[in-house]
């Protein structure tokens, strides 16, 4: 099972979301995300639209449900053989999610 942080801008903005827009991303991280991660080639469905950002090498994005993202990034394992993610910012419009 991979292994996860988050950095003091992630937890920020995290706080800055609803309770629904909250479960949306845990529902995409534990549904989509995770399994994704742990598939042999580790390539991400098309859904979630991860890609690297531009200028940030080690950088990624993703999105999550219509208007959220989350930018992560690899870090060293934790645990040997699984992947340790670092989340590193989460933002959203609040109006496109229920509270």
């Amino acid at each position: 099972m991979p292994t996860f942080e988050t950095s003091p801008d992630f937890e920020a903005g995290w706080r800055d979301l609803t309770q629904g827009q909250q479960a949306a991303f845990s529902k995409v991280v534990l549904e989509a995300f995770t399994p994704d991660l742990m598939a042999p080639d580790r390539s991400f469905r098309p859904g979630l639209y991860v890609r690297p950002v531009s200028g940030h090498l080690g950088l990624y994005e993703m999105s999550w449900g219509e208007h959220g993202r989350a930018a992560f990034s690899y870090g060293h394992e934790r645990v040997t053989g699984e992947p340790h993610v670092i989340w590193w910012k989460i933002t959203a419009f609040a109006d496109q999610f229920p509270s």
